[in-house]
């Protein structure tokens, strides 16, 4: 399968597992790695064959600014689940969602989590 990658999506949100995460907001970002044949889009050239980056990119803010939730782990799922639920030429998806300057005990660049989730996902 091929790979089609869109990294480095920053974003503002209201998520978190304390108060003040829902109150003040924090930065999060994204990157999302789409597993498609690319065959025909490298040989037509035509957009129509292939995934819209900006449209990839609405997806992950439509999570990521959205309804706040407690865990990293539930918007990595919601955006896969989106991605594959928008886009019918991806196979699979892998999203990694970084919360930088995480509000927990100790000195950490940040926290994140990655996801892999095949086509069949977007139907739980």
């Amino acid at each position: 399968m091929d790979k089609v990658y869109v990294q480095g999506m920053r974003f503002y949100g209201y998520h978190g597992a304390f108060h003040q995460e829902n109150e003040l907001g924090q930065r999060f970002y994204a990157d999302i790695i789409l597993e498609m044949d690319a065959e025909k889009p490298g040989r037509t050239d035509d957009l129509d064959d292939t995934v819209n980056y900006a449209k990839v990119y609405e997806a992950a803010k439509e999570v990521l600014e959205g309804e706040p939730v407690k865990l990293v782990e539930t918007l990595t799922s919601r955006i896969a689940k989106l991605v594959l639920q928008r886009f019918a030429v991806i196979e699979a998806v892998t999203v990694k969602v970084t919360k930088p300057d995480p509000p927990i005990p100790g000195h950490y660049d940040s926290v994140a989590v990655e996801i892999r989730r095949e086509r069949g996902f977007e139907n739980q």
